[in-house]
């Protein structure tokens, strides 16, 4: 009878062990190859190090890597408030070191469209092994590792024997950040910027200003912003601001891609800065209101020219979006001085020649500062002659319609960013999150050659009922479909049954980081949003 009960303890206390320790759902998103292990091992925090290897290209005072490895240790031991604290060690604890290589040196420079993310990482006994080309790449695989760290009930950590070999399918994989019809506070873009890097996103499209409100300060026109923004002081971004995300950025190999929408979305720019904006006509008088930029100007050209200089200036990555989408002709056409312009260069009655003509003087300005141009869709659409190396975004359309675009537009021989089947700013009930998931970037009519011009795709996330308050849950975990697809091998990722119980996962581990990111569905975390 003793010998039973014996057992059934026994018995009891392993599935008691198996059910406290429970098993961490891998990484999001998924890495391409990945081999773990039922072994697993003990990890103490005051036995934990971060070491640069032996044949590292780079050594302590990496700036980026320095960084992170601090960054990560908070990550990986939430609990383990200060380590200069002393702490009880049990006995049974090794010691456990991750040894980082870096094949290239290259600390202090910024991620681009080149950057190798590529990683290898090796999971043993006391040890794991991190081997990059880049130190981006080396920031993918210390996401990766803190990953596979989970915990018991007893707040113990432990991590198992894993084997990994990643890299990104696609090089762009951008979010989209509306601060002009709401302004967002520096703490929210720098939030969303971490959680981002935990999605392995890689490019933070900065849609800065638009119609509503003007919050970019601009050091050779600051009317703009004084007039422009909707509070002058409160309601913008300085230029201390703007190098505060740019490095927030570049510390998690990020890129930050500003967008300097026109000739449309510009109402804002107006208010400071005079004779931009064409005039509306009724009949034959001024109206009053305003329409887009006015092309027909010389003093147009001159300003956009100062304007984009010093974007050149403040941002320091290849890749500016000068948007070009929503043009309304109906002002132009009011106006007897633009249909003298037209009259005068041919155009008839075409008012989408005017708006090419515009396109191609600002393309053609952001070539000479050896920036290249993204662009909306629009313009592609409207045959505008557009230099081969511009970037085109796609952002409307039914699955169908935009994958005739891509068509379209890799046959033409054009790069290509999605974004039309990721405006997360649209929600419905229900976990939506399955149709961003299923979304297959590269399926549309083409050969492979068009296929690879497909560079990646972009969450967005407009401002219209968006601000600080609920920016957080809106974007996560929703927008984690979408940076899975665009990391990890499509073929691997289709099922979003399979998918559930990861993203579930991730999910808490975002709630533990501080990220307010709403629920899935029914259930629970161990961790519990606390408010960070």
């Amino acid at each position: 009878m003793s010998h039973t009960r014996t057992c059934l303890q026994l018995c009891f206390l392993l599935v008691f062990l198996s059910y406290t320790v429970q098993r961490v759902n891998g990484v999001w998103p998924l890495p391409q190859q990945t081999e773990e292990s039922a072994e697993r091992y003990t990890l103490s925090p005051q036995l934990f190090s971060f070491t640069y290897g032996t044949d590292s290209a780079v050594k302590v005072g990496c700036s980026v890597l320095d960084a992170a490895f601090k960054r990560y240790f908070s990550i990986i031991f939430p609990d383990f408030a200060d380590a200069s604290e002393p702490h009880p060690v049990w006995s049974q604890f090794k010691g456990f070191g991750v040894s980082v290589s870096v094949k290239s040196s290259g600390c202090d420079g910024y991620p681009d469209e080149d950057s190798d993310e590529s990683y290898k990482l090796s999971v043993s006994e006391g040890q794991a092994l991190l081997r990059s080309v880049s130190v981006w790449g080396a920031l993918r695989g210390l996401e990766s590792l803190s990953q596979l760290v989970y915990q018991d009930d007893y707040g113990s950590y432990f991590i198992n024997k894993t084997q990994i070999v990643d890299f990104p399918r696609f090089a762009y994989r951008g979010l989209l950040l509306d601060t002009s019809r709401h302004y967002l506070p520096l703490h929210a873009i720098l939030k969303t910027l971490d959680a981002m890097s935990y999605s392995k996103f890689n490019v933070f499209h900065w849609h800065i200003v638009d119609d509503p409100s003007f919050p970019y300060q601009s050091r050779s026109f600051p009317d703009l912003s004084n007039k422009g923004a909707f509070h002058p002081f409160t309601h913008i971004y300085t230029q201390t601001d703007i190098r505060r995300v740019i490095e927030h950025s570049r510390m998690r190999g990020i890129r930050v891609v500003p967008e300097f929408d026109s000739p449309g979305h510009t109402q804002s720019w107006g208010k400071g800065q005079p004779d931009l904006l064409t005039p509306c006509y009724k009949g034959d008088v001024p109206s009053g209101s305003f329409g887009p930029v006015n092309p027909t100007l010389d003093s147009t050209y001159n300003f956009m020219g100062r304007l984009f200089k010093e974007v050149k200036s403040v941002f320091p990555d290849s890749y500016v979006h000068i948007g070009g989408d929503e043009v309304s002709f109906s002002c132009w056409m009011s106006n007897p001085n633009v249909g003298a312009f037209m009259k005068k260069m041919g155009f008839g009655k075409d008012y989408t020649k005017l708006e090419s003509f515009y396109m191609e003087n600002i393309m053609n300005m952001t070539a000479t500062l050896n920036k290249t141009s993204i662009v909306w869709q629009d313009v592609f659409d409207y045959h505008e002659r557009i230099p081969q190396d511009t970037i085109l975004e796609i952002w409307k359309g039914t699955t169908a319609q935009y994958q005739a675009e891509m068509s379209r537009m890799t046959k033409a021989g054009h790069r290509v960013v999605l974004s039309a089947p990721w405006y997360i700013n649209h929600i419905s009930y229900g976990q939506d999150w399955r149709y961003s998931y299923a979304i297959q970037p590269q399926n549309f009519t083409g050969t492979e050659e068009q296929k690879k011009l497909v560079i990646g795709g972009e969450v967005a996330m407009w401002g219209e009922y968006v601000d600080a308050t609920n920016l957080t849950p809106r974007l996560w975990p929703r927008a984690c479909a979408a940076a899975e697809r665009l990391w990890s091998d499509e073929a691997k990722t289709l099922n979003t049954d399979l998918a559930f119980p990861r993203l579930v996962d991730f999910r808490c581990k975002l709630l533990r980081r501080g990220i307010q990111a709403e629920p899935l569905f029914v259930g629970y975390c161990r961790h519990e949003y606390n408010g960070l």
